[in-house]
């Protein structure tokens, strides 16, 4: 009986990992997604990664309070600096920036060389992780957007293999940028992050103009993503790679 309550966000990354997962959670924090893992699923194991002494001392707490010592290994370190070489065959990295993700996969691409899936949840600038995904052969295979206590996550997972059909050419931008699958679910979390997102480059574009010195390919940058929201939220499915 699981005695951890997971937050939605954990509970869908949770989903994604198989019964017998041997996982690492980078930045696992109170390291509650692994101890609910394990604790749901009595052959799964797990690393819970952590750079920070106060968290690395929560996650060794946590563990120690369910017990799970034999079965969850809480180490300190900095990215995958963490892991052997083929130690897991899951990883997941959630609560970060896309770019901080994408450069701790760059950084330890040694380790994941036994990585069949990796699960990213950005809280900004998914379309890091999705560009690295595919210059480095990891095939994104689904993606979820909610929406919890007023913000809103993409989760994006991936694995291990190029893809049957690759991002094509036209739209690729527009793929990295949106997310395939948000691009044709588009769901009511997924509108709105992009009305968000629509108004911030429009806020930004604004205070640009202002500049004695205007940034103008920024300014052509931001203009043109604003067009293209503006028609993902006006016709959605225009822009998907069907």
């Amino acid at each position: 009986m699981n005695e951890i309550m997971l937050s939605d966000r954990l509970q869908m990354i949770a989903s994604f990992l198989p019964e017998e997962a041997i996982f690492a959670d980078i930045g696992s924090d109170h390291a509650y997604l692994p101890c609910y893992v394990c604790l749901n699923n009595l052959s799964a194991k797990a690393i819970a990664g952590e750079v920070n002494d106060g968290p690395y001392q929560r996650a060794k707490r946590t563990v120690e309070s369910f017990n799970l010592m034999d079965r969850i290994d809480v180490r300190k370190g900095d990215g995958l600096s963490v892991l052997q070489e083929d130690e897991v065959a899951q990883l997941v990295i959630a609560g970060m920036g896309g770019s901080l993700i994408s450069h701790i996969l760059e950084t330890g691409k040694d380790k994941l060389g036994s990585v069949e899936r990796i699960i990213a949840q950005p809280n900004m600038d998914a379309m890091a992780i999705r560009k690295w995904f595919h210059l480095n052969n990891f095939e994104l295979i689904n993606e979820k957007i909610i929406e919890e206590d007023g913000h809103i996550y993409e989760i994006l997972i991936a694995d291990k293999g190029i893809p049957d059909i690759p991002y094509s050419e036209d739209f690729i931008q527009n793929e990295f940028l949106f997310g395939p699958f948000l691009l044709q679910e588009k769901s009511e979390p997924f509108k709105q992050k992009w009305v968000i997102e629509k108004e911030k480059r429009e806020r930004a574009v604004s205070q640009m103009k202002k500049a004695k010195s205007p940034d103008y390919q920024k300014i052509s940058q931001f203009e043109s993503e604003i067009q293209l929201i503006q028609e993902v939220l006006d016709h959605g499915q225009s822009h998907s790679s069907q």
